[in-house]
């Protein structure tokens, strides 16, 4: 009996790792998040499914972990990487509760690095990945971490950037790293990243608060060192080109 808990990477099944496709094979119900689930349609259709909506994170992953204790071999899905603002951490501080269950977590393609792709080449140094979502974060600890991050030139990988609820949080977050960082500070953004209708595209930091993001959108802020060449987005990592 055992859990895996898989990310199915930002997109379609092609950004799916070989790891996450076996352990979807080889598990005997495919629990997760109803939007996730739907990613899957056609892919091992004679599986029985668990799914279930927004906000029931807990339930979910003690559901997952509950059929592998009662002996199944069980598979919970998530979106991007199950490590990164994924549900691995969740089923971790939950196993201890399920002390007969092996767990393991299978990585996937973070978002990030799927939408820097589209990009060019903007995390070819130092990152940070901040979310703007205050659901679980209160906001002052997430400006706290804008500031500190600017202020020692990370490029920035902005997740949950915008929602019907939370409208103004780009905007706010521009203003924070406005304070710190030059306005011309080349940005990106990437948006239904592996998805029907997926683009991408550059703009500076003092237009990043009137771009209408959404939560299939990823914002990327440059370090001081972030330029544009040839249309992309590029950190450099500091090789000595003189000569080659």
């Amino acid at each position: 009996m055992g859990l895996r808990v898989v990310g199915l990477g930002p997109g379609d099944r092609l950004d799916m790792t070989g790891r996450v496709r076996l352990a979807l094979a080889e598990a005997e119900i495919i629990c997760g998040y109803d939007g996730y689930l739907e990613l899957l349609a056609g892919l091992f259709p004679e599986k029985p499914r668990l799914g279930g909506g927004m906000g029931r994170e807990v339930e979910r992953c003690r559901s997952a972990l509950g059929l592998a204790a009662e002996g199944r071999r069980v598979a919970l899905v998530c979106g991007g990487d199950a490590g990164v603002y994924g549900m691995a951490g969740l089923v971790c501080q939950l196993a201890p509760e399920y002390p007969g269950v092996e767990l393991e977590v299978a990585p996937g393609v973070p978002a990030a690095q799927a939408g820097a792709a589209l990009l060019g080449a903007p995390l070819g140094h130092d990152f940070a990945g901040i979310s703007l979502s205050d659901r679980l974060t209160p906001w002052p600890v997430i400006e706290n971490r804008l500031r500190a991050a600017a202020a020692a030139d990370f490029v920035l990988c902005l997740h949950n950037p915008a929602s019907r609820a939370r409208r103004d949080h780009l905007r706010r977050a521009a203003g924070v790293l406005l304070e710190i960082l030059p306005p011309e500070t080349l940005c990106g953004w990437a948006r239904r990243i592996g998805r029907p209708g997926q683009s991408a595209g550059l703009l500076r930091l003092n237009e990043l608060g009137d771009f209408p993001a959404d939560m299939w959108t990823l914002v990327f802020v440059g370090a001081r060192t972030t330029r544009e060449i040839r249309g992309r987005m590029v950190t450099p990592r500091g090789y000595d080109l003189r000569g080659c």
